[in-house]
C-alpha cells in the first residue's frame, strides 16, 4: 500500500526550520521525498524478502528429529537474525510513514520531545529523524 506523496511546492512553505536558516525551498523538500521514497521501496524489498526466507525457516525447521545440536542452534541462530532484521526494517518503514504523515500535516521538522525545530541539515542528512539533536543525545544517555 502506497501513501500518497505530498506535493514539495505546498508542503515546503509550511515547515519549521531552525533561526538562522532560510526557509523550505520545493527542490529540498522534493531532495528530502525522493530519499524517503527511496528508503520506503528498499526497506518494502527487504521486508517482502525476510518475510520468504523466515517462512521458509518455519516451515523447514520441523520438530528437530534427526538433527544435532548443532544444526538447531544454526537454524535458531538464522531465524532470529532473520527476525530481527524483518523487524528492523518495518520499524524504518513506520518511521518513514510517520516522515510522510508529518510533511503532508506541516509538522515536519518539530521535534516530538521538547517542540523545537530539528533543523534542515539534520533532517537532509536523516529525513526519518524526529528529535533535535539535543533531545536525541539525551535519549540515547538514557
Amino acid at each position: 500500500m502506497k501513501k500518497p506523496t505530498p506535493a514539495p511546492e505546498a508542503a515546503a512553505d509550511t515547515l519549521v526550520v531552525k533561526e538562522g536558516e532560510g526557509a523550505w525551498t520545493p527542490a529540498e523538500l522534493a531532495e528530502v521525498l525522493t530519499e524517503l521514497e527511496e528508503q520506503r521501496t528498499h526497506s518494502l524489498g527487504i521486508v517482502a524478502e525476510q518475510e520468504d526466507e523466515l517462512s521458509g525457516l518455519m516451515r523447514d525447521s520441523g520438530d528437530g528429529a534427526g538433527q544435532d545440536q548443532a544444526d538447531l542452534g544454526a537454524t535458531t541462530f538464522e531465524r532470529d537474525h532473520e527476525m530481527s532484521v524483518l523487524n528492523n526494517e518495518r520499524e524504518k518503514l513506520a518511521q518513514i510513514d510517520r516522515a510522510l504523515a508529518r510533511i503532508e500535516d506541516g509538522s515536519y521538522g518539530v521535534c516530538e520531545s521538547c517542540g523545537q525545530p530539528i533543523g534542515k541539515l539534520r533532517l537532509m542528512a536523516f529525513p526519518r529523524a524526529t528529535l533535535c539533536m539535543t533531545c536525541k543525545q539525551r535519549e540515547e544517555r538514557r
